[in-house]
């Protein structure tokens, strides 16, 4: 496959390339920073220093690159994450006409994958603070699915859960905290959340490319999910630190209303429809595992 990855210098965007070149893709990779582009000559692929929102210039970029597979992680969050609606405001507008501009770019090429976030499905309507985001992410599988049914490209959605890993910001970040232990369990926790290794995602993608049926949109989440508490409770393990301490629920909802709304979620997702329609499944069936697997490489 000849491959374009919008947003080549992200959280899957890094392993997916690795991933595609160490199979003998040819990969070319975006960024908007052209500080970034020696990193991604670096992993073997060409980079395309462009802004996906210049509709005209993806265009260039892309049609230069004769992709015959174009693969969507468009995104501009904070490199801890989003703790706040604002946050995410960039990356709504990429999942909005970033995508727009990216399917007319594709046009040439036989599919497109594209990377969507699937703790946003369950979103409520009390939650106002992340209606924007979720909207974003309904426009985007959207215009994937349209585009699709109107023969213009295949399109194919992986939902992917929450990220970890070694290279995952986030999951570097916490490690750090857990460590000064300030990364509390919550008492009486009953959130239930879908949450992906990097490399797992970047290799459900590569599977997506190949042998995801066109139309279609799958779970990219472990075997099992977790409440939030857990996940501090694996990270502080895979960090060395602490048990961590618990505290009440009213005391994140007071002090970061937002992070508090996104970790009280509850979702049970299944990987089955992508192991049977694309055979694949995770390498970690847990975040305890993948964290582990973290705790081995920092070793």
């Amino acid at each position: 496959m000849n491959v374009f990855i919008a947003g080549g210098t992200g959280a899957i965007g890094v392993p997916l390339t690795r991933a595609l070149i160490a199979q003998g893709h040819q990969v070319t990779a975006s960024t908007r920073s052209a500080a970034k582009a020696a990193m991604l000559q670096q992993l073997g692929a060409t980079p395309a220093v462009v802004d996906a929102l210049d509709a005209e210039a993806l265009r260039r970029a892309v049609v230069a690159a004769h992709p015959t597979h174009v693969v969507h992680q468009l995104t501009a969050l904070p490199k801890g994450g989003a703790k706040n609606a604002r946050d995410l405001d960039a990356t709504n507008e990429l999942r909005i006409a970033g995508t727009r501009n990216l399917i007319a770019a594709a046009a040439r090429a036989v599919r497109i994958v594209v990377g969507s976030f699937a703790p946003m499905a369950g979103v409520r309507s009390d939650m106002p603070d992340m209606q924007a985001a979720a909207a974003a992410i309904r426009s985007m599988e959207t215009q994937t699915v349209d585009a699709n049914s109107a023969g213009a490209i295949e399109g194919v959605v992986l939902r992917y859960g929450l990220f970890y890993g070694p290279d995952a910001a986030s999951t570097v970040e916490m490690m750090a905290m857990a460590r000064r232990r300030l990364l509390p369990a919550i008492r009486g926790d009953r959130s239930l959340l879908p949450c992906i290794h990097v490399d797992d995602a970047a290799s459900a993608t590569v599977a997506a490319l190949e042998h995801g049926r066109a139309g279609e949109t799958y779970d990219i989440v472990d075997d099992e999910p977790v409440s939030f508490s857990e996940i501090v409770r694996a990270t502080a393990s895979a960090a060395g630190a602490p048990r961590p301490i618990a505290v009440p629920a009213w005391l994140p909802r007071l002090v970061a209303p937002f992070m508090a709304r996104v970790i009280s979620l509850r979702l049970d997702l299944s990987n089955q429809k992508a192991l049977a329609e694309m055979g694949w499944r995770p390498r970690y069936p847990d975040i305890r595992a993948g964290l582990a697997q973290v705790r081995t490489h920092a070793a």
